[in-house]
């Protein structure tokens, strides 16, 4: 350090030579270079003259091999290094012309050194045609988390849910005010890894927890009959949660409880400002609309980490989340551009798209009464909110024929079809609806549990229970285990007579909600994606507007649950 600041440790206050005398050995070996934009670094407190860093380890070399006789060969190959790769990068550059160096420290030390042109071209602003500089994409949160990250991600979102909900719940139920809605309805806290008065030590980073409208989501939880012990378990719980193999297109983050009730989806800033500004009215609609398709929201969370990074994101409840097994799944927005999955990316837990979707469901006529009703209403609220681009989350459960059971399990010396059994030619009913009976079905409230039970017209008005042949009796809610026939028409090629139409029967049981609903209607970008798309399609440019996309949204959807005759 005295070497460097020009002074030599053996005398008192004498200026040192060896900085300057190879310095000047320097100078006579190498073409003069003029002093880089990056000459003088702050490092530790004191300014380092960047152009001496390899001189003052070379003079450092005599001071140390006296007294470390074991540094000297290193000290000797880590200066020669430097030396050299300065060297092959001065070598490049003309003479006389300026140049800019970008050195990359570690802990005061240089690791890596280029050197870039500095012509009068590139002070004016114009394009550089040797060295420009490439656009840096900007990161998404899997960039910011990468491996072992990610688990320290969520460890924090389980300190601050933990700590949240512990604050809030004590507090006496009370109606919302308007002061509870907004940026600033919110509760913060710093948790540093010793832990502090307020908060327990921890092994994941330093991070700043903020909570928005915690008792706007405390309502909202108690409304939609979830217990606050519960929740915290099932997020906070020792077994943890479980990260997504793949993160969507959008970038973000998305972990699932181990009991799978609860779905987190880190967030763009943009949609957590839409989900503010529409969170009073939102509040309004699942409160007047018990049987709502729309996404149910139970916090909204950021976490601010050392170097000001944020990141926000939601707790959502889990519409797959069912004692079936969701064998298919579909996102559908009512459009036929670019909504189809390549064949050779489908794999078995895939989420498809519109064209990929060839059944026709068939329904009992008052539950299609029902829930062609509740996506009209949940569709004018989106549209009053101006949002778009949203989907309908669709998931099928399908029921193996119990006819083609039977047949299977007949006894092998059964060689035609009069031989056999009367009723086993009858194929029975795989889905029956049957009168509700509340002692007979599980009424414990689930993420995705809605409202009252539905009623059937084929059982008289009354309410139902579905019940599944072997498998079990369940409650029938708007959304939640409704029993359908998907009917699948075969094509030419796939049957060999063209005189009668031929048809794929299932009986299936349907999982459905509206979910995406965090993307506003921007105008300006809208247009730009059609042209720069190049397919002027009316059904591409009528996404301008929320009024039409609600509209296809619902005749895309009837077409696909056509009403019975």
């Amino acid at each position: 350090m005295c070497s460097n600041l020009g002074y030599d440790d053996n005398t008192k206050g004498l200026p040192s030579q060896g900085s300057s005398i190879n310095s000047e050995g320097s100078e006579t070996s190498k073409p003069r270079v003029k002093r880089s934009l990056s000459e003088r670094i702050s490092v530790g407190g004191l300014l380092r003259s960047s152009g001496r860093i390899s001189h003052r380890t070379s003079s450092l070399d005599g001071n140390w091999s006296q007294r470390h006789p074991s540094v000297k060969s290193i000290s000797n190959d880590f200066s020669s290094k430097l030396l050299h790769d300065s060297d092959e990068s001065q070598s490049d550059v003309p003479d006389g012309s300026p140049v800019v160096y970008e050195r990359e420290y570690m802990q005061g030390v240089l690791m890596k050194e280029t050197v870039r042109n500095y012509t009068e071209q590139t002070r004016k602003g114009k394009p550089r045609n040797k060295h420009s500089v490439k656009e840096v994409k900007k990161k998404s949160c899997v960039d910011i988390f990468e491996g072992h990250r990610s688990y320290y991600l969520m460890l924090n979102l389980q300190l601050g849910i933990r700590y949240t909900v512990g604050k809030i719940t004590p507090v006496p139920m009370r109606e919302v005010r308007s002061s509870d809605f907004g940026d600033r309805a919110r509760i913060r806290m710093y948790f540093p890894r010793k832990g502090s008065q307020f908060t327990p030590p921890h092994n994941s980073i330093d991070f700043s927890w903020k909570d928005y409208c915690p008792m706007v989501f405390r309502n909202l939880r108690e409304m939609f009959k979830l217990d606050a012990a519960e929740y915290m378990m099932s997020i906070c719980g020792d077994d943890g949660l479980r990260e997504r193999s793949s993160p969507g297109k959008s970038g973000s983050i998305f972990y699932l409880s181990h009991d799978d009730r609860f779905f987190i989806k880190t967030l763009k800033k943009t949609e957590l400002k839409v989900l503010l500004r529409m969170l009073h009215e939102y509040y309004i609609h699942v409160k007047k609309h018990e049987n709502t398709l729309i996404t149910k929201f139970f916090g909204l969370h950021r976490i601010t980490l050392r170097g000001g990074r944020k990141v926000r994101f939601v707790v959502m409840g889990n519409m797959f989340c069912t004692e079936l097994r969701i064998h298919r799944s579909y996102d559908l927005k009512g459009s036929t551009v670019g909504r189809c999955t390549d064949k050779d990316k489908i794999k078995e837990n895939t989420t498809l798209k519109d064209l990929d979707l060839s059944f026709e469901f068939q329904m009992d006529k008052l539950l299609r009464e029902y829930l062609f009703k509740q996506i009209s209403i949940d569709c004018e609220f989106l549209e009053s909110q101006q949002i778009i681009d949203y989907s309908l989350l669709l998931g099928l459960h399908f029921r193996a024929p119990e006819h083609l059971k039977a047949l299977l399990e007949l006894p092998t010396t059964a060689t035609n079809s009069d031989s056999l059994p009367r009723e086993l030619i009858i194929p029975p009913k795989g889905l029956l609806l049957v009168t509700h009976e509340p002692s007979f079905v599980s009424t414990a409230p689930g993420p995705h549990i809605r409202g009252s039970t539905l009623r059937a017209f084929s059982v008289g008005d009354k309410e139902v229970d579905l019940l599944i042949p072997g498998t079990g009796r369940f409650k029938v809610q708007l959304g939640v285990n409704m029993p359908a026939q998907a009917n699948h028409k075969l094509l030419d090629n796939e049957c060999d007579s063209n005189e009668v139409e031929l048809f794929e029967v299932y009986d299936v049981v349907l999982y459905m909600g509206i979910i995406d609903i965090l993307q506003e209607y921007n105008v300006k970008k809208k247009i730009e994606h059609a042209f720069k798309s190049l397919q002027f399609d009316p059904q591409l440019i009528s996404v301008v507007e929320p009024k039409f996309y609600a509209s296809r949204f619902i005749n895309f959807l009837k077409k696909k649950f056509p009403e019975q005759p």
